[in-house]
């Protein structure tokens, strides 16, 4: 599922694409995907576009927001006339629009496309002045650059005595971290994603803080990790999978210490580590 990275990547293109155009008409393909009145959005011009998480939201001067979540497969594609000659990555699956295209936005000025082959995703219809209300976005924990300081991450930690992982991943307690970066996170800090949180040392937590901030950024430059679905709004496909220090590398080495990375589960959730120097 997109993580932090890979959401603020499509929520900066899409900020640089539709602020300040018209929605001229949507076309809903999937009620199941679609929640609200399209039409309530018919003539609102884009004038925001946020992220609460891993949620999108697109403001309107009409009052009314489109909240998305993309979940494991959904895309956000848009073209118009700032995309010249785009060639759009193998994993639109189908074309836009095309079998697995579910809702269609017509601006007056471009086409924003909402693909999802599980139609695991969802868009909704909702009043701007309503949206921090939501009970999906009410219940988010502080996010990383937004709120999440290293006191209260450290008061967060300090209250649980669930593996880390599985803290650092329960969006009620700090939102925008997924498996991926999670990953990633525990490695650069050398710290084994089983430690119960409220055992980890002052000096661990503030290396796991700043594994997060590093991780994350890393993960933005690079716009976001393509090792499944996600693509950026330009249907292309982002580059933080050529960086991964440990998620989805089994049997390669540590880029810390030359030992093996190994896998296994945790919460459910595939869990990559070094056993050598993750302790």
């Amino acid at each position: 599922m997109p993580e932090l990275p890979e959401v603020e990547t499509i929520k900066l293109q899409l900020e640089k694409f539709l602020k300040g155009k018209k929605i001229v008409s949507v076309e809903v393909k999937s009620r199941k995907i679609f929640q609200g009145d399209e039409k309530k959005l018919i003539g609102g011009k884009v004038i925001n576009v946020r992220r609460f998480g891993k949620v999108l939201c697109i403001d309107l001067a009409n009052k009314y927001s489109i909240l998305a979540h993309v979940k494991l497969t959904g895309q956000f594609i848009y073209r118009g006339p700032e995309l010249k000659n785009e060639v759009l990555s193998e994993k639109v699956i189908g074309g836009i629009p095309g079998i697995h295209t579910h809702v269609i936005f017509r601006f007056d000025k471009g086409i924003l496309y909402y693909n999802d082959v599980r139609r695991f995703g969802w868009v909704r219809v909702v009043k701007t002045s309503e949206v921090e209300e939501e009970p999906f976005i009410k219940k988010l924990g502080p996010e990383p650059f937004r709120g999440l300081t290293l006191k209260n991450f450290s008061e967060i930690l300090s209250k649980s005595g669930r593996a880390i992982k599985l803290v650092l991943m329960d969006q009620t307690k700090i939102s925008g971290i997924g498996n991926i970066y999670a990953n990633d996170a525990f490695n650069l800090a050398r710290i084994d994603p089983r430690t119960p949180s409220k055992n980890l040392r002052t000096e661990e937590i503030k290396n796991l803080y700043e594994a997060i901030l590093k991780v994350l950024r890393l993960g933005i430059k690079y716009g976001g990790a393509s090792d499944q679905y996600y693509l950026d709004a330009r249907g292309k496909k982002g580059h933080y999978q050529e960086h991964f220090l440990v998620y989805n590398r089994t049997g390669e080495k540590c880029f810390n210490c030359g030992n093996l990375i190994k896998k296994f589960f945790l919460g459910g959730r595939g869990t990559y580590w070094c056993p050598n120097c993750q302790k």
